[in-house]
């Protein structure tokens, strides 16, 4: 045992829920944003705008999501760069095989061929050929082995959410907001697990709000202590900048928490906000405004997991413009600061707490 021990600590094998819950999952989204996510955009705004060469670069973008994503989780696991360059044809044929629910195959099968080559890598005098041989057999046969039962159930999993909240859409509403949202400000990615499960339609747009509700409401709620820094790297940036000030006074979760279960439920049946773009959008909030671009791109142009939940191009009218402007920004500027003056009355929240490092 102690020597296996040793022989992982030196291959920088770490088998622990940060690495792969964590880290992997955090660079599959960034893998995802780099391929899918800017393609999509890329091919929208080509689309829209008769630019038939932006069309072209955006399709070329996002059909090497499989490989981006597992390139960046190997990235994140610390491969040698023969392991690195190795899992491109991993990611590939994970992401082919798992279908629908391809991001999930790829994340645990790049993970499993990533340290199975880091084991091998630099232990014979044939490194060249075989640290890409073991890492490209090992991920691909996992492909053709697991990947379209794991596709399978994600998707599933997904079409589940989305059917529940069809039926349910209040009581939906306001889980899939709290949920995604505390995922969002949790150093884990909300966008990840929103592609793995393929969130689109209400529950996309559920998931929308409650990222909007943490980014947008932390950000106005803690203007007096970090001013227009704190506004933009928040609002645009990330809420899990408060991690830290979470950790030392939980409370000042509570008003964006409370913020995502009324937007959510108003997102899904007032507003009836659709996201039907790249399932990846659902989970940004307001992020670079990857959130409002998704719900945009959907509208114009849904991505192939919504058409398969039965979404279908619309010309957005003046309520669904109204509905994405206020579930993203108003309700969150207004709602969360007013709790986090009530919760600053009663001596939850004190000067400071709020104050980014």
């Amino acid at each position: 045992m102690e020597k296996l021990k040793a022989f992982l600590k030196r291959k920088n094998i770490v088998i622990s829920a940060r690495r792969y819950g964590i880290d992997a999952l955090g660079a599959m989204a960034q893998g995802l944003f780099c391929s899918l996510l800017i393609g999509t955009i890329i091919r929208t705004l080509g689309q829209q705008l008769g630019v038939q060469l932006l069309t072209d670069i955006g399709a070329y973008a996002m059909a090497v999501s499989g490989p981006a994503m597992a390139v960046a989780i190997g990235y994140a696991l610390k491969a040698d760069p023969m392991v690195l360059f190795s899992l491109a044809a991993v990611g590939w044929a994970a992401n082919a095989e798992g279908g629908a629910g391809g991001p999930l195959a790829v994340l645990i099968i790049a993970i499993v061929a990533a340290e199975c080559g880091k084991a091998v890598s630099k232990e014979t005098k044939v490194d060249i050929l075989v640290t890409p041989f073991v890492t490209i057999v090992v991920g691909v046969a996992l492909a053709k082995l697991i990947a379209p039962p794991i596709g399978s159930a994600a998707q599933a999993f997904g079409q589940l959410i989305n059917r529940a909240t069809e039926l349910q859409p209040f009581w939906m509403g306001i889980a899939v907001s709290v949920l995604v949202g505390v995922a969002l400000t949790l150093p884990i990615s909300s966008a990840a697990i929103c592609s793995v499960l393929g969130l689109t339609g209400l529950a996309g747009g559920a998931a929308v709000a409650g990222c909007c509700a943490q980014m947008v409401g932390f950000a106005v709620m803690s203007f007096r202590e970090n001013r227009w820094g704190g506004l933009v790297s928040q609002g645009l940036g990330t809420s899990m900048l408060q991690m830290p000030n979470i950790v030392k006074n939980p409370r000042i979760w509570l008003p964006p928490i409370v913020t995502s279960a009324v937007t959510g439920p108003l997102a899904t049946c007032l507003f009836r906000l659709e996201m039907n773009g790249a399932p990846i959008n659902s989970g940004m909030g307001t992020c670079g405004l990857c959130g409002q671009i998704g719900v945009w791109t959907g509208w114009l142009s849904p991505s192939e997991t919504a058409i398969e939940n039965g979404a279908a191009a619309i010309t957005p009218g003046a309520m669904d413009w109204l509905g994405l402007v206020l579930i993203s920004f108003v309700l969150p500027a207004v709602i969360t600061p007013l709790l986090g003056m009530v919760c600053r009355k009663l001596g939850w929240i004190r000067e400071g707490d709020l104050t980014l490092s």
